[in-house]
């Protein structure tokens, strides 16, 4: 707690201190988390300017006028700390991610936390910290924010939303009505690493190799894929719901099917044996670091050679094409020569894993 007495406000203990009541008041003590927490890590032009909101430069996208696109993510994440993130970075790729899927430039984030009273400050400071370096990382700085702070009890030690802006140029349209039989789905990489690594976490699984979250931020993947000028129709992030619920959304929303070869998704050994364990089947599993992309089948190779030259694409695939279907089923090919179909959950699997 801030020591006020004489107007002298006693350094916060990033040590041993814990978030009280203060901190979420509006008075001094919440000034001092601000600046010498959250401030001290995140700060840039923009968030200094410390006003209600942030004043920004109208977007240009390359010299010329752009339109905008705006995501916003609440993060809920438990546990809060995982092998290969936490909830500050995961709260940055989650949402840079929505926005440069539209193929957009990520340019600004805004951050809202709800912090729970008694939460260790030791812990948030190592939050703010990876969530300042994802933003680093990723070039999209946090503008402007807001924290609150809860009763013990009240909350379960801190929930993060952020908000990300970007721009995205003229005569670029990405979406999922855009789909067309013939086409071919790619992926960046590896299915179902994050959700597999917050299950084991949860029920303290080890295995003989280590599990990770395959959480990031895929602008710069991305922007590599637009620059070859290939025909992309439409680009995912399979988050919650897996690969499954994604390419059911899109099979509905430009009504067609699909068919996927089994043998060609790639899946790490060591998560297939977990998914196996726990029941979970790793189409199903959420990812954090990997895309879907929808493109025309003559333009595949080269989409998939940029791919794999940048470091979150080296093990990208082409894992099946997109037919002409009423039902807008999506199917599986599976490895024993049948078929089965790849339908939505009926609940959520796998609750709180971002």
């Amino acid at each position: 707690m801030a020591d006020v007495k004489r107007g002298y406000v006693r350094p916060l203990d990033l040590k041993n201190g814990r978030v009280d009541l203060t901190h979420g008041s509006g008075g001094r003590a919440m000034v001092q988390l601000i600046s010498e927490l959250f401030a001290h890590h995140l700060g840039n032009e923009y968030l200094g300017q410390g006003n209600d909101g942030a004043v920004l430069p109208a977007p240009v996208l390359d010299g010329k006028p752009a339109r905008i696109v705006m995501s916003t993510d609440s993060h809920v994440v438990s546990p809060l700390f995982f092998p290969g993130g936490d909830i500050g970075c995961l709260s940055v790729h989650g949402t840079v991610n929505d926005v440069a899927v539209m193929g957009a430039t990520p340019l600004y984030l805004a951050a809202g936390f709800i912090l729970e009273e008694g939460f260790a400050l030791a812990d948030l400071a190592r939050i703010v910290e990876s969530m300042a370096e994802a933003a680093r990382m990723a070039g999209v700085p946090v503008v402007t924010g807001d924290t609150k702070v809860v009763e013990r009890g009240k909350g379960d030690g801190v929930f993060i939303t952020t908000t990300a802006v970007g721009v995205l140029p003229e005569g670029l349209e990405l979406g999922g009505s855009r789909a067309r039989p013939g086409d071919v789905v790619l992926v960046s990489g590896s299915m179902g690493d994050h959700g597999v690594a917050i299950m084991s976490q949860r029920e303290n699984l080890s295995f003989d190799a280590p599990i990770v979250s395959d959480t990031a931020a895929l602008n710069g993947l991305i922007a590599a894929m637009l620059a070859t000028g290939t025909d992309i129709r439409c680009l995912r992030d399979p988050t919650r719901g897996g690969l499954a619920a994604t390419l059911n959304e899109i099979a509905g929303q430009s009504g067609v099917g699909m068919m996927l070869q089994e043998s060609a998704i790639p899946v790490k050994p060591v998560v297939a044996a977990a998914c196996e364990l726990l029941g979970l089947d790793p189409l199903n599993v959420a990812n954090e670091g990997k895309l879907i992309a929808i493109c025309a089948s003559a333009d595949a190779p080269k989409l998939l050679a940029a791919m794999r030259a940048h470091p979150l694409g080296h093990d990208a695939a082409l894992i099946g094409e997109l037919t002409a279907d009423a039902h807008h089923f999506v199917q599986l090919s599976t490895a024993f020569g049948g078929r089965r179909i790849v339908d939505w959950l009926a609940s959520d699997q796998l609750p709180r894993i971002c």
